[in-house]
């Protein structure tokens, strides 16, 4: 699947709408009672980026990011406003944040993933697009340093330590992250008079797996 590291200008994404969807399958059997079922494993993020729009040259920033990604042809990553990092939004980052491992004195390379908790229920989702030169890492509450004891992968989310961490540390993190996703369209319809007045664009943004 194609895709560019690149970000969709973040000062239009700002204002657009959008959020996770999730897939269920609900059978309601004779006695009234249902199943619920899904075959989705993660959520599955929706924006409209046209919402974002504020001017003309806004409009041409958005048909230039367009074109270099030839519609729907090539993957980008999208900064969502309402969900950008592991640590809460009204926090700064620490190295702390999500605990994405344990060590076992072997493993070295840990995926980053953000857990959502709600009450009893909890839900992993793994990160694989994080901001390059945001990671932070720790291991067993000790901060690590970048470069020196730790390396990440920018384009899979992937942290590799210099060591494997010792047998039943607490491996964690915090990080700024992009979604991966794509045009959901390849057409972009546009009036100039009409945007001028007040009605932008539909441009709908799906989010892919890589």
């Amino acid at each position: 699947m194609g895709f560019h590291e690149v970000r969709f200008p973040a000062t239009l994404s700002f204002g657009s709408v959008g959020g996770p969807e999730r897939r269920t399958e609900i059978v309601t059997l004779a006695n009234g009672f249902e199943e619920r079922n899904t075959p989705w494993a993660d959520a599955r993020r929706r924006y409209d980026a046209g919402v974002g729009l504020r001017s003309l040259d806004d409009l041409e920033a958005l048909i230039a990011f367009f074109e270099a990604r030839r519609g729907q042809l090539f993957g980008f990553r999208w900064k969502d406003w309402a969900d950008y990092k592991s640590s809460p939004a009204s926090r700064p980052i620490t190295f702390e944040d999500q605990r994405i491992g344990t060590g076992d004195g072997v493993t070295r390379i840990f995926r980053l993933s953000k857990t959502y908790r709600s009450g009893p229920a909890a839900y992993v989702r793994p990160i694989v697009k994080p901001v390059e030169g945001t990671v932070l890492a720790g291991v067993g509450g000790l901060p690590k340093v970048f470069g020196l004891h730790f390396a990440v992968d920018a384009t899979t989310g992937l942290v590799t330590f210099a060591e494997p961490p010792a047998l039943g540390a607490a491996v964690t993190a915090g990080f700024e992250f992009d979604v991966p996703v794509r045009f959901d369209t390849d057409r972009i319809q546009v009036s100039v008079a009409s945007f001028q007045a007040g009605d932008v664009p539909v441009v709908p943004v799906i989010e892919v797996r890589v």
